[in-house]
């Protein structure tokens, strides 16, 4: 038994430097590659691909793990060697289903989609990104076809990156908050003060952005030493390993709300990655996230509950003003948070308001499901993502740029992904919730730009199990209760009919 215990463990560890390996290769693509390298780039890619899943699906690791899987050998192991079998054999069961070929192929189909998507994006024209999207929908359904689990198609997608998720619930769940959201922003779109107002329209310089957003990543204790920011077109975060994460954002808006926020929201994703479980699990399957959600819900409690909070900007708006004296002159405290909290409807989902943002991903969710169920095909998207838009936001993009090609997620073949935002961002609610019921100094800390008890609160409710518990299991461990979009909607309605006098 001791042969395969060390058997598995060596080999994570190889895979975990694969890994590192990929995102590394993947992080220089979309930060510093040169554009004519996405070729070889692909290649490159690929191959790492196609390694490490032989690597995890060979026979001789699945013989190892069946081994520490039988009863016997089970009721033997350490919790800690039981914890990593029990995990390690239903992901290499559900890997060994995927040919390596397929992963091969999709890998490169995909590292040259993003190098397109960006071109069409750029140029606005879909129908130079479409051909390749028709390829990535083919490709979607061939590994639906592998994975096969019980009903609809696009659970296959689904679990992974929300282990269990299917689209029964996520249909109950969304058809819940689009009905609310919309009777929300109905009222606020139809009160006094959201006919009289008026956009914040501040234009601050790259190098002004850029103070400020490292002087909010220090404040929230992203280590330098462990961490860096980089500039990409669509905001991400990666890690090559346990003291190397990068994350990125994009100072091309001159208006900092944009660049400050998704900051603040890949930092959120950086503070989690470096407090997953270490030491005995280090490189295995355990150090890791057990949902997408569950990681969205660590960006969006610091982007939303925390950095779009009245409290938070009592600490940190004379430091903007500070930094831009002469845009922020005569811009009162009280005008500030309203101006960051404005409800708008906008074509962008990135930069989308709190209250509207969901909607944008009820939108994709929508799209990608009808994709998968041939009830639409990829030359219909420009004019279905139109339609949706009027319908969900009473408002219709002029161009595929601020429509269809906005996001870099098709390109990477992410689909199933987007709903990870939905459920990461009522999560986000939940947890703050149950925050401030546990610490009645709450807002007295944020006040003082004291986040050190809000970081040590999630790492000892969120980040430390890694994937020991499932994303619901972990919910229900720290709210009492698992995925519940009513607590959203009732912090939407608190705070944005107060705003808007409703």
């Amino acid at each position: 038994m001791k042969e395969s215990i060390d058997y598995i463990y060596k080999e994570q560890k190889e895979l975990s430097t694969f890994s590192g390996i990929g995102a590394l290769l993947g992080w220089d693509q979309m930060t510093y590659m040169p554009q004519k390298g996405g070729i070889e780039r692909s290649e490159q890619i690929s191959l790492i691909s196609r390694l490490a899943h032989e690597k995890f699906t060979a026979d001789e690791l699945y013989n190892h793990v069946k081994k520490l899987n039988e009863i016997d050998a089970l009721k033997k192991l350490e919790q800690k060697d039981k914890a990593v079998a029990l995990r390690l054999m239903k992901d290499i069961e559900k890997s060994r289903k995927v040919p390596s070929e397929f992963v091969e192929r999709m890998s490169k189909t995909t590292t040259i989609a993003y190098m397109v998507w960006q071109d069409a994006r750029e140029k606005n024209e879909f129908s130079l990104f479409a051909p390749h999207l028709e390829k990535i929908v083919e490709l979607e359904k061939e590994y639906c076809t592998y994975i096969n689990l019980p009903g609809h198609a696009y659970n296959n997608l689904l679990d992974d990156y929300e282990e269990g998720m299917t689209v029964d619930r996520l249909v109950k769940e969304f058809s819940f908050l689009k009905s609310e959201l919309k009777a929300i922003l109905e009222k606020i779109t139809s009160s006094d003060i959201y006919q009289k107002q008026q956009l914040f329209d501040g234009k601050f310089s790259e190098e002004k952005q850029r103070k400020i957003c490292d002087f909010i990543i220090e404040k929230l204790h992203l280590p330098k030493n462990r961490a860096r920011l980089d500039v990409s077109t669509h905001p991400f975060t990666t890690s090559m390993g346990n003291d190397d994460v990068r994350i990125t954002t994009n100072y091309e808006r001159e208006n900092p709300l944009f660049s400050f926020f998704s900051t603040v929201h890949e930092a959120g994703h950086a503070l989690y990655e470096l407090g997953l479980p270490r030491d005995e699990y280090k490189d295995t399957v355990i150090s890791d996230s057990p949902s997408l959600g569950l990681h969205e819900s660590q960006s969006r409690f610091w982007e939303n509950m925390i950095a779009r909070d009245k409290h938070f900007w009592k600490f940190l708006y004379p430091e903007f003003q500070n930094i831009a004296k002469d845009e922020l002159s005569g811009i009162d405290l009280d005008t500030w948070y309203y101006y960051i909290n404005q409800v708008e409807p906008s074509f962008i989902r990135v930069e989308a308001d709190e209250l509207t943002y969901c909607l944008h991903v009820i939108l994709r969710f929508e799209i990608e499901v009808a994709l998968m169920e041939g009830k639409i095909s990829v030359s219909e998207l420009p004019q279905v993502w139109n339609e949706k838009m009027h319908d969900l936001l009473g408002i219709t993009p002029k161009n595929d740029k601020e429509g269809v090609l906005q996001d870099m997620h098709w390109s990477g073949g992410s689909f199933g992904y987007f709903p990870t935002y939905v459920i990461g961002t009522v999560y986000s609610s939940q947890l703050f919730k149950q925050l401030i019921n546990e610490n009645t100094n709450l807002y007295t800390e944020i006040e003082q730009g004291n986040f050190n008890n809000i970081l040590n609160w999630l790492i000892e409710n969120i980040h430390r199990y890694g994937r020991l518990l499932t994303a619901d299991e972990i919910i229900k461990k720290t709210c009492g209760e698992g995925l519940n979009s009513k607590v959203f909607i009732d912090y939407l309605k608190d705070k944005y009919y107060a705003l808007y006098e409703v």
